[in-house]
């Protein structure tokens, strides 16, 4: 049996300084295999963008403790070198940031930073890499390419900007692609044209991608899989149709009940009362119980085991009916 694209078991993530530790991410565990997409849903808050920096080993190194299994291509993420980790990024793993102004350099141009993107990672030329910087700029439909390399980031529109991210993070043929948030800035009208480019050029390179947003909608868009995180941990995750449908967990069906849909006309939004919780006390039971309706004593004294009425579709909720127990 091949090894998956993306092999994680049990990742804790802890921000540690002089004055607390907080517990960003408490127990992560999935795989994903090549060609397939999975969107991470949750509120801000939740550890998304901190587990995906953590497959590419981006959290600030002095304050960061990590623990548990991460495994992309092939590579020990957790055991890996800096050195090792500056050869992994970009051609085995890359990232589109959720700012593009802030993720370009200012002082270079667009055409610039894709070739030397490039000429890191690739034993090529100069000019062998400013013409793959040409035809990235016109596989992400940048207009006028060959003028918008000599542009600098601020000279391009947001949308623009955005692709030419992609671009970059694109330029060295990644196996898996991470995108956090990036069309949270932008525009509806752009944001779908980006969403579509996205799973184009999924399709096209046979990449793996994991995509991290709040957005239900942009969920169903982009990905086959979707994992709900709440306060650290993965409580759903399913396949995109299946949640949609029916979510298992409370804070899903909350989730879910807070998006606009089609021929809502007249309805009210559903709204989730309280806040998340505070990471820097991990709770002991069910980390949802204190803003849940429908919370029961057996809630608190432990986490819920992960339990999955159906195959492929699993949630920790001592709701949810387990097919195993059933069966047994």
């Amino acid at each position: 049996m091949n090894e998956p694209l993306v092999h994680v078991r049990d990742l804790h993530v802890r921000f540690v300084s002089r004055d607390a530790t907080v517990h960003a991410v408490n127990g992560v565990s999935f795989d994903l295999a090549e060609r397939e997409s999975l969107c991470i849903l949750g509120e801000s808050g939740s550890g998304k963008s901190v587990t995906l920096r953590a497959l590419m080993a981006l959290n600030p190194p002095r304050r960061t403790k990590l623990s548990g299994t991460v495994r992309v291509g092939g590579h020990d993420i957790i055991a890996a070198s800096e050195r090792k980790m500056a050869d992994i990024r970009g051609s085995t793993v890359s990232m589109i940031f959720q700012e593009p102004m802030t993720a370009l350099d200012p002082v270079f141009t667009i055409g610039r930073q894709i070739a030397e993107t490039v000429m890191r990672h690739e034993d090529v030329s100069r000019a062998a890499a400013e013409a793959r910087a040409l035809e990235l700029l016109e596989l992400v439909q940048i207009p006028s390419a060959k003028r918008r390399l000599a542009a600098y980031p601020h000279e391009l529109s947001g949308g623009l900007r955005q692709r030419a991210m992609i671009a970059i993070a694109l330029s060295c043929r990644p196996k898996l692609l991470l995108a956090d948030e990036p069309t949270t800035a932008l525009d509806a009208t752009v944001q779908i044209q980006i969403l579509l480019l996205l799973r184009r050029l999924q399709q096209e390179m046979g990449m793996g991608v994991i995509f991290v947003t709040h957005d239900l909608g942009v969920a169903g868009e982009i990905a086959d899989r979707v994992a709900v995180m709440y306060a650290g941990k993965f409580i759903e995750e399913g396949p995109v149709r299946g949640l949609m449908r029916n979510p298992l967990h409370p804070y899903a069906q909350g989730l879910l009940g807070a998006t606009v849909h089609a021929g809502m006309r007249g309805e009210r939004l559903t709204t989730i009362p309280g806040a998340p919780p505070n990471l820097e006390r991990v709770p002991q039971g069910c980390a949802f119980a204190p803003r849940c309706p429908h919370m029961r004593e057996e809630c608190l004294p432990k986490v819920p085991d992960s339990r999955s009425p159906v195959p492929g579709h699993a949630a920790r909720c001592v709701l949810v009916p387990d097919a195993m127990s059933q069966a047994a």
